[in-house]
């Protein structure tokens, strides 16, 4: 949330109806001026006294600053109320359906951590019969050139040879495939966390923001534009539209990720034990980017340290980590209310 910036009214769905319906306006009025005959116009004294007024209009708006706030406010207003009625701009109402997408998700990466923990152990058990094989090639090899075969022990040593460089390609496999598990179980914990952090919000805020609504109608809020303060329920919904664009980001950082997962798991032949550099390619410029934004800071070097740290044994039969309670009351999206 440190990242993040408040969006001008022209970047909101109500923005871009503002600017259709401003430019018609505009059309309109240069068409309706270019059609006026102003020497007939100010030839009769309606016509001079209904210029001098609107321009007088034009001027006041222009000038004062408390008045032009208040047709704005208006304007906004409006364009909101006629944008609302084909999308749904409520902020509570976007926030739900976030909360849909965030449960949908965590299904799929679920599933997604259980399909990888299998070929990770099929992986294992290749890796571990090479070994074998390796360990009784060499061992033909050392019997066959104690009886100077020397045709087994060419054989025996080339077979060994080969099973050996099969055998380093799968482990670099098997690391990478351990980084996404780690990183698909990281950021399952941490997605969690912020399913009820946003659900705990919109419970709490919907009654809120229902009561500041009614305290504050549009007369009120109109009122307190002409007086200078600070109108509260927009206030209030601008702090829900900055979590509302924060899960965003988040739910698309999410999809994301277990794109480059599903594309690299069916890269990967493990019956035969080949695997397509493309799959690999993705994974590591995704090692190499900036932190994940469903990462908290330093978990995505940690993740790739203990993966690369042959000290740091994983465990693919542990139960999986569950998501670390918070404290009662706590909420990373409180303090936008503050």
């Amino acid at each position: 949330m440190k990242q993040y910036k408040k969006k001008s009214f022209w970047q909101k769905p109500e923005g871009i109806v503002g600017g259709v319906f401003l430019a018609t306006i505009l059309g309109g009025l240069g068409l309706l001026l270019a059609n006026i005959d102003f020497g007939t116009l100010w030839q009769s004294t309606g016509g001079l006294v209904a210029t001098i007024a609107v321009l007088a209009t034009v001027l006041y708006l222009a000038f004062d600053p408390k008045m032009r706030n208040l047709v704005w406010y208006m304007y906004k207003s409006v364009m909101r109320w006629i944008t609302g009625l084909f999308v749904t701009i409520d902020p509570i109402g976007v926030l739900k359906s976030y909360i849909d997408d965030l449960k949908d998700n965590l299904m799929k990466m679920r599933r997604q951590v259980n399909q990888l923990r299998g070929q990770m152990h099929k992986l294992q058990e290749t890796i571990f019969n090479n070994k074998r094989e390796i360990k009784d090639n060499l061992q033909r090899a050392g019997k066959a050139k104690k009886l100077d075969d020397r045709t087994q022990l060419i054989l025996a040593s080339r077979k060994a040879g080969r099973m050996k460089e099969s055998n380093a390609k799968l482990e670099a496999l098997y690391r990478k495939m351990e980084v996404l598990y780690r990183v698909l179980n990281k950021m399952e914990q941490n997605s969690t966390i912020l399913l009820e952090d946003v659900k705990d919000q919109v419970m709490v805020k919907e009654q809120e923001r229902k009561a500041i609504t009614a305290s504050h109608g549009a007369m009120r809020s109109a009122m307190n534009i002409i007086k200078g303060d600070k109108d509260k329920r927009a206030m209030f919904d601008q702090a829900l539209e900055a979590i509302a664009d924060d899960v965003s980001s988040k739910v698309g950082e999410m999809e994301r990720f277990m794109s480059v997962t599903s594309n690299f798991m069916e890269s990967v032949d493990l019956q035969n034990g080949v695997f397509e550099e493309e799959g690999l390619k993705m994974l590591e410029k995704w090692e190499k980017e900036s932190d994940n934004l469903l990462l908290l800071d330093g978990e995505k070097s940690d993740i790739l340290d203990s993966a690369y740290n042959d000290s740091d044994v994983l465990d693919l039969d542990s139960p999986v980590a569950k998501p670390v309670e918070r404290k009662a009351g706590g909420n990373q999206y409180d303090s936008l209310f503050e």
